[in-house]
């Protein structure tokens, strides 16, 4: 899976989770959905690592780094980042670096 068909993905559902719900999103939505989903993923560790109420649910931990990877493409595309170049920029160079 490449990251721009994933990326062209997420953001043809998002479009369509919009329309059904009326939603009007724009890059300060994005931002505090990412917020909110990484809260979430937050809330989901620590009931894996068994320092908050309620069942751990290794699913619901997966479910919810989904819901923070889809929120933060969505955010890149809103604010114009080109999330391919800046990891080759910022994570990738480094491999360069050993070869």
């Amino acid at each position: 899976m490449k990251l721009s068909d994933l990326t062209a993905d997420v953001l043809r559902i998002s479009d369509i989770y919009a329309a059904e719900h009326g939603i009007e999103r724009d890059r300060d939505w994005a931002l505090l959905k990412l917020q909110e989903e990484l809260g979430e993923l937050t809330a989901e560790h620590l009931r894996m690592s068994g320092r908050a109420r309620g069942d751990a649910d290794a699913g619901k931990l997966g479910d919810e780094a989904a819901d923070v990877l889809g929120m933060l493409l969505i955010y890149c595309d809103r604010a114009g980042i080109d999330l391919e170049t800046a990891m080759q920029r910022k994570w990738l160079h480094w491999l360069e670096k050993t070869s």
